[in-house]
C-alpha cells in the first residue's frame, strides 16, 4: 500500500507498542547527572507521514540525519506510530473561555453588540480568575499537539487588561511547550466607547503583546452612541504599531464591499508603511464569497502587500479558499475563534478537529483536499507566525506527535488520540496531557 507521502508499512512490524522510553544502561553517567553533550533523543519506529519506519533523531531540538559521534542518547520507542508535525492555532480567544467550567446557558444574540454583552455577563460570572481559564485551555491545546498559537485578549473597559496579563501568565507556565503571540483585540470597538484607545497604548507599552487588534472598521465600529470617540480606527491602529514596532491583526466580519473596502485599505497602508508581513486579518467573510477573477484579484493585492489571512472553518459559506489564496502567495492560517465562550457553546481548541472542521466545510473528499487541509493547521499558521516549517526533514524542528494511523487523510478524518507530542525533541505530553 501507498500513501501521499508513501509505503505505508503494514505487516507484524506495524503494530502498535507502549510508548515507554528505553531504559539507559547501569551506570550510565547521563542517568544520574547532566550531560555536558548535546542533549539527543531517538524516536524509534516511527512512520513519518505513514511512510516506511525510521529513528527520527533530535539534537538540541533540531532533527537531524544521523547520531552525533559519541553521543549518548534518551531513546523512545514509537511502538510503529505515525508521526505527524504538530500544528499552530493562528486565531484563539482564550481568555473568554469557560472551557472546564459549569455548564453556562447562552442567551440569543442578534449581532456583535449582543455577544460583547454576553462575553461581560460570562466574565463576570464564572468563579475562576482569567489567567487561570487560559492556561487550563492553552495547556489543553498544548496536549492534542499545538505547538503554538496567536492568542486574542479583549481590551475595553470593562475588562481592562486582565485578559492580557491572564494570558501573558499562562504563556510563561507553558513556556517550552507552546509559543504564544499576544493580540490585545479591542472586541468592544476603538471607537464606540471611551477608554478603549488609551487602554490599547497602556497594552502597547506593557511589553506584554506582540500584536494590536481592530474589528470592522466600516461596521461595527463605524459609529458608536454616547461619548464615542472621533477618528478612524485604522489610523489609530497602524499608527500605535508603528509607534510601538507591533504588528496588527484585525478582525473583518462584515461581508460585500462594506468587507473589501476596509480590506482594500489595510493592504494599501501595509505597503505604504512597509509592513509587509506584519498585517492579517481574520475571518475576512468578504473574501468566503468570491470567486474567479476577483478572488484572484483581491488575493493579488494582499499578497503584493504582505497581508496575511486566517480562517476558522465556521461554516460552507465563511471558511477561506485557502488553496486558491496560497496559489497566489496569500499566507493563510487557521484557528480555534472562540472555545466554548459566550459566542459559542462549541470548539475544543484541537487543531487536527478543526482541520476535520474545515475539510467538512469544503465537503472534502479526495485525499488531496483532506492533506490540504492538514497542512493549513500544520504549515500555513507556522508561515503566518513566521515560524520554521516542522515537516520532520533533517534541519526541521523536532516538534511532532504520534497517532495510530495510516496516512495523513485518514488522520483527519479519525482524529486519532495524540499518544505522544513532542517540542523541540522533548516529550511534552501522552495520551492527551502533559507531562
Amino acid at each position: 500500500m501507498r500513501g501521499p507521502h508513501g509505503p505505508l508499512r503494514t505487516g507484524p512490524s506495524a503494530r502498535r507498542r507502549p510508548l515507554l522510553p528505553v531504559p539507559r544502561p547501569t551506570g550510565d553517567p547521563v542517568a544520574s547527572q547532566p550531560s555536558p553533550g548535546p542533549s539527543v533523543t531517538v524516536f524509534r519506529d516511527v512512520r513519518p507521514f505513514g511512510g516506511p519506519a525510521v529513528d527520527l533523531v533530535a539534537v538540541d531540538g533540531v532533527l537531524v540525519d544521523s547520531m552525533p559521534d559519541g553521543a549518548v542518547a534518551e531513546v523512545v520507542d514509537g511502538g510503529g506510530r505515525m508521526a505527524l508535525p504538530t500544528l499552530v492555532d493562528a486565531h484563539i480567544h482564550p481568555d473568554k473561555t469557560a472551557w472546564g467550567e459549569s455548564w453556562r446557558s447562552r442567551k440569543a444574540a442578534r449581532g456583535i453588540a449582543d455577544y460583547v454583552a454576553g462575553d461581560v455577563e460570562l466574565a463576570r460570572a464564572l468563579p475562576t480568575p482569567v489567567g487561570e481559564r487560559a492556561y487550563r485551555l492553552m495547556a489543553h491545546a498544548a496536549a492534542q499537539g499545538t505547538r503554538a498559537m496567536r492568542a486574542h485578549a479583549d481590551v475595553a473597559p470593562a475588562f481592562g487588561l486582565a485578559g492580557l496579563e491572564g494570558i501573558a501568565g499562562a504563556r510563561e507556565r507553558l513556556r517550552g511547550i507552546v509559543d504564544v503571540e499576544l493580540v490585545a483585540f479591542p472586541q468592544h470597538g476603538v471607537l464606540r466607547i471611551p477608554g478603549v484607545v488609551e487602554l490599547l497604548e497602556e497594552a502597547a507599552a506593557s511589553g506584554l503583546i506582540t500584536h494590536v487588534g481592530g474589528i470592522d472598521p466600516a461596521g461595527f465600529d463605524a459609529t458608536g452612541g454616547p461619548g464615542a470617540v472621533d477618528g478612524d480606527q485604522l489610523d489609530i491602529v497602524f499608527a500605535l504599531a508603528e509607534r510601538h514596532g507591533l504588528g496588527i491583526d484585525l478582525h473583518l466580519h462584515d461581508r460585500g464591499e462594506r468587507g473589501l473596502v476596509p480590506l482594500r485599505d489595510i493592504a494599501a497602508r501595509a505597503r505604504a508603511l512597509g509592513l509587509g508581513g506584519k498585517v492579517s486579518v481574520a475571518h475576512a467573510f468578504a473574501v468566503a464569497q468570491l470567486s474567479g477573477k476577483e478572488l484572484d484579484e483581491t488575493a493579488d493585492l494582499l499578497a503584493d502587500a504582505g497581508v496575511a489571512l486566517t480562517t476558522v472553518a465556521l461554516s460552507e459559506v465563511t471558511v477561506l479558499p485557502f488553496r486558491r489564496l496560497a496559489e497566489r502567495g496569500v499566507r493563510v492560517g487557521l484557528g480555534s475563534d472562540g472555545v466554548r465562550d459566550n459566542w459559542s457553546p462549541f470548539g475544543n481548541a484541537d487543531m487536527l478537529h478543526r482541520a476535520w472542521l474545515a475539510g467538512w466545510a469544503l465537503d472534502a473528499r479526495l485525499d488531496e483536499e483532506l492533506t490540504a487541509c492538514f497542512d493549513l493547521a500544520a504549515h500555513g499558521g507556522a508561515e503566518l507566525l513566521g515560524l520554521e516549517r516542522a515537516d520532520l526533514r533533517p534541519g526541521a524542528p523536532a516538534d511532532f506527535m504520534l497517532v495510530d494511523g495510516e496516512c495523513v487523510p485518514q488522520a483527519v478524518v479519525d482524529v486519532p488520540r495524540r499518544e505522544l507530542v513532542v517540542r523541540a525533541g522533548r516529550v511534552v505530553a501522552r495520551d492527551g496531557a502533559l507531562v
